[in-house]
Order: structure tokens, then sequence, then C-alpha cells
């Protein structure tokens, strides 16, 4: 099944939900204007549809490679990606004083779902390298910058982020890695790190790794955690590449799904040391790291919103050729014509516009704060990003799963390609934090911050939303503004039960935590829904008709699960509190 990328969706997604055409009307992007964004969107599904897409199963079925030591991509790989830099891809949203175009962060995400959608193991690289670059620009010094930036804005270099280690998992209080100062201001990095995406490939000449290490003296904990930049290979004194550094692929783990996207355990100091340098302050790496893991945290979230948009459209096309059962007429009919066929692909559609949304508005909250320099739009997208993050993978696994189901028996077998797209997608909710760890972060650190101000901001701004779609006398939304009414009252509700218990009784509110992330998703998504289907109706848009069924099938489906959720939240924490029972430990 071919993929074809959604331009006029996410463009509308864009304008009509996350404001894109106010934002530039307004000044915010002095450098854009909105036929600019069509063309990039165009030309982007252009290249998505046509040179990333058939990577996919080649990708699934080759995968990656580990021969002596190098990582080797599958067949084609290297001649798609230099064509995709060369094209100045790369560079899209890297800072102008790097080579870079300094797009914003919304056009940024809506280019990469469609190289998500097209090959989600193809697009991580790039997602990564994009990271790395930033925390770099965020927080390296001035000869690293120069140094490094202008190849990894370019994509002539790629960048990852290593963190995890075998002992280790999510807690990186744990970390051994031992970074050892030397005379000349660098360090020498010994230590083994797991799960680590791109760590070794073929695809550039160099990778930048950003790796987190303990200093010898540094205390204990998160707090003794320095930032370093260890060179796959080291640069000579003229800028040309130098000797291979002390740090190599040891092995790639068999995953379940992203075949193509090397996961490598890395090893630093077989050979005295890999040499690197200081980025940021010392025992302040954490807090650098996570300018590269929250903007990942993001774009993982956009990961889900692809994977979805992927597997409804195979499921879509599936449904139409599908020939099964009898119509009125008593001729065989397409399975399409079905009414739970009908069913599924309206929940999968729905669900995929409802993390659309709620990721580009988190990227519009992020371009505000970053251009604007507006705290209380920093505010929002911190709020914002483990929900984009955590529901957006969670449909993304949703909807690939609905994808077989329409495709029945057919689905089960590899062959069809639908199968891929469930075992891609069910990373996204491990990895940038499992969506367990974005709850807890969503529940006890979001919610509360400022006295829990910037919750209560976002809940009214969805009343406003919803008070419009209810005032607008436009008959095909139905129940619509009652179902999104009922959504926000059993989210404030939820909201202040858990403000409360987080004061004396944290363990109950993060019991929730999960619930909470859900409800908060469902219920944000369905109103922003409502509000891109409501602006295409007043503006006579030829696809009004299509996006207020949509948003309408979603409130009255989905949106309707918020109160239940929210009585699960402040009445079901016992169930998984101490000596609740036996029914987990036998």
């Amino acid at each position: 099944m071919t993929y074809t990328a959604p331009v006029t969706e996410i463009s509308a997604a864009l304008n009509d939900i996350a404001g894109l055409t106010e934002l530039i009307e307004d000044g915010l992007f002095p450098d854009l204007d909105t036929d600019l964004v069509e063309a990039i969107l165009e030309e982007a599904g252009k290249f998505a549809s046509e040179r990333i897409a058939p990577l996919n199963r080649q990708g699934d079925s080759q995968g990656a490679k580990l021969e002596n030591g190098v990582v080797q991509m599958p067949e084609g790989w290297r001649t798609v990606y230099r064509q995709w830099r060369e094209a100045g891809w790369a560079g899209l949203a890297g800072s102008g004083d790097y080579g870079g175009q300094g797009l914003p962060v919304l056009v940024s995400m809506a280019v990469g779902e469609m190289w998500q959608s097209a090959c989600m193991s193809f697009a991580l690289n790039p997602m990564l390298t994009q990271g790395a670059a930033e925390t770099i620009a965020h927080f390296g010094s001035d000869e690293l910058k120069q140094s490094y930036l202008p190849k990894l804005v370019s994509g002539e270099w790629s960048g990852t982020m290593l963190l995890t280690e075998p002992h280790a998992g999510s807690d990186l209080s744990t970390l051994r890695t031992i970074a050892m100062p030397q005379d000349d201001g660098s360090y020498l990095l010994s230590g083994t790190k797991i799960f680590i995406t791109f760590g070794e490939h073929d695809l550039v000449e160099n990778i930048v790794h950003l790796v987190l290490a303990r200093t010898p003296d540094a205390p204990p904990g998160t707090g003794g955690i320095s930032l370093f930049l260890v060179p796959k290979i080291l640069m000579n004194s003229d800028g040309s590449l130098g000797e291979r550094n002390d740090v190599h692929c040891l092995s790639l783990e068999h995953k379940l799904g992203i075949h193509a996207s090397p996961t490598c355990v890395m090893q630093m100091g077989d050979k005295g040391g890999a040499k690197g340098w200081l980025v940021g302050e010392e025992t302040r790496g954490l807090a650098a790291m996570f300018t590269m893991m929250n903007r990942a945290r993001l774009a993982v979230g956009v990961q889900g919103t692809a994977i979805a948009e992927r597997a409804f459209q195979q499921a879509r096309g599936f449904a139409g050729e599908r020939k099964q059962g009898r119509g009125p007429d008593g001729k065989q009919t397409a399975i399409v014509d079905h009414p739970d066929v009908k069913r599924m692909l309206l929940s999968m559609k729905a669900k995929t516009s409802a993390s659309r949304a709620i990721c580009l508005m988190t990227a519009r909250m992020i371009d505000i704060a970053e251009r604007g320099s507006d705290e209380t739009a920093q505010a929002m997208a911190s709020l914002l990003t483990p929900v984009a993050k955590a529901f957006s993978t969670d449909m993304g696994v949703e909807v690939a799963s609905e994808g077989i189901q329409v495709h029945g028996g057919m689905g089960y077998i590899e062959e069809t390609g639908a199968a891929q797209h469930l075992r891609d997608a069910r990373i996204a909710p491990i990895y940038e934090g499992t969506n367990g760890i974005q709850a807890i972060d969503l529940v006890a650190r979001k919610i509360p911050k400022g006295g829990g101000e910037a919750v209560r901001r976002h809940i009214a701004s969805l009343r406003e939303i919803v008070a419009d779609v209810g005032a607008s006398n436009v008959p095909e939304f139905g129940d619509t503004a009652v179902c999104l009414k009922d959504a926000i009252t059993a989210l404030e509700e939820a909201t202040a039960f858990l403000l409360g218990k987080l004061a004396d009784d944290t363990a109950t509110a993060l019991a929730g935590a999960s619930a909470y992330t859900r409800l908060f998703g469902i219920a944000s998504g369905a109103v922003y829904m409502a509000r891109g289907a409501l602006k295409q109706a007043r503006g006579g848009n030829a696809s009004a008709g299509g996006a207020v069924t949509l948003a309408r099938y979603y409130a009255e489906n989905h949106a309707v699960e918020a109160p239940g959720l929210a009585k699960s939240i402040v009445g079901g924490a016992s169930w998984v509190l101490p000596g609740a029972g036996d029914a987990v430990t036998g």
C-alpha cells in the first residue's frame, strides 16, 4: 500500500486549528508567508510519498546489519538520504546562523509527520540530529557550535543522545559512565550505553554523540550528571576528519519493529577513553539534555500521528477494494460499505486528527514562547508536551491495531503490510520517557506548577471554543457542543481532585495519572477538532462538511469517554495502592 501525504489536511490543521496564518499576520514569523508554507508542504509531501515511502517495506524486511563494527543500512537508503539532504530538508528548522532555514516548529513538525508516515525508521535519524543541534546551540561553547553545528544542521553529520545504561533503564540517577578531565580541557569517557537509535550507521561520515556521564568527584544522583559531546571521528585542527574516537557499536538489538532503525549498544573506553567535551556546565547535564528530550517527545508524539495516518490510509484503501458480503441489491459489495467497517475507519481518522491537533497546538505554543518570549506560552508548551507525546503515541497504537482489524485475517499476515504499522508504532509509547512517565510528569509537575494556573487557563480556553461551537447554529454539529461541555467538566473535576491530592496523598494522584493524561488528550483533541471544523464552516471551505462530520463523530463517540475516565481517577486509586489485594501478586 502506497502513502500519499495528506497535505490538504495537514495544512488545514496548521491554519484552522493551530492558527499559523494568524501568527504570520501578527508578525511572529517575519520571513514567512502562507504561500511559502504551502509550497514547502507540497514539495515535502511529494518527496515523502515518492522517495521515502518506498523504503518502508524494504527497510522492514532487510533491516540494518552490523558487520565488522559498521552498521549497513538497507539497499537504496544512502541514495535517498543524500537526495533528502541535498534538497535542503535537513536544515528546515535549523538556525540560519549555521546554514539552516530557521522555520517555525509548527512547520517543522508538520513536515516531520510526512517523513514519519512515509518511513518511521528513516525519519528517526534526522529527528535526533535536529535535537542534538538544538542542544548544542543552547548550551555548547562557541567553539563547539562553530565546529559541529554547520554539519549537523545540513545533515552531513548526524546526532544521537546516549542516556540509558544496561542497569539503569529510565532511572538516570544511577548512571555509571565516567568522564575523566584532561589537561587540554577535554574529557575521556568510559562506559556502556544501550538503546541508542542510529548510534552507528553508514548514511553520514560522522556521528555526534551527546553523552550523559559523571566526573570523578560528582555527587550521586541526577545532580551529579554532566553532558558531553563525543564525536565518532575526531576533527583535525583544520576542520577535516581525523582519527576514529574510542566509541563503537558492540551489537544491534533485534526488535519488534522499526527494523531499519539501528538500535545500538555503544561502548566507550576500550582503548583508554572516548574523547569528549563538556556541553554546558558540569553537573548540569540533565537540564541540558532535556532541551533535546522535550523536543524529541513532541516529535515522538508526531510519530504516533504519522503511523496512525499511514495505517488509516492502508485500511481505507483495502476496505475499498476488498469484496465481501452483499448489499441490498444482492450484489457483492466492498467492505467499506459495511457499517462496522465505516465505524472503524471513522474512529481511525478521528483519532489521527485529534492527535495531530494536539501536537500542532503544542508546537504553536513552543513557537510563541521562543519567538515572542512569552512566559504564558512557555507554561502551556510545558503542560501540553507530555500529553502530545503520550496521547498521540497511544492513538498511533490503537489506530494501527484497528487497521489490522479492518483487514481481517489479511491484516494478520505480513504480506499486506498492515502488521508493520502496529509493530513500528508500539515503540513510541515506550521511548523518550514511557507514557507512564509522561503521565507522572503531567500530574506531579505540570498541572500544579504555578498553583495550577496553566491548566486552569487551558480549560478556560477550551470552554471558550465550545461556547463558540454551541452558538454557531451549524446544525451539522448535532450534539457536539453538549458532549464537549461534558468532557471539559470531567477534565476540570479530575484536575481539581488531583491538585487537592498532590498536597498530602501523592500516591492516589499518581494512581490516576495515566487515565488523566488520556482524559486530557480526549477532551483537548475533541475541542481542537471542533475549532478547526467551525472555522472551515464559517469560511465556506469546500471540505468543511467532512471536518464537521469528523469533529461530531469524535465528540459523540470518543469525548463521551471523559466522564468515565474522571470517575476512575477520582474513585479508582484504591485498586492499585498498597494493601489493595492479591490480584497482581497472586
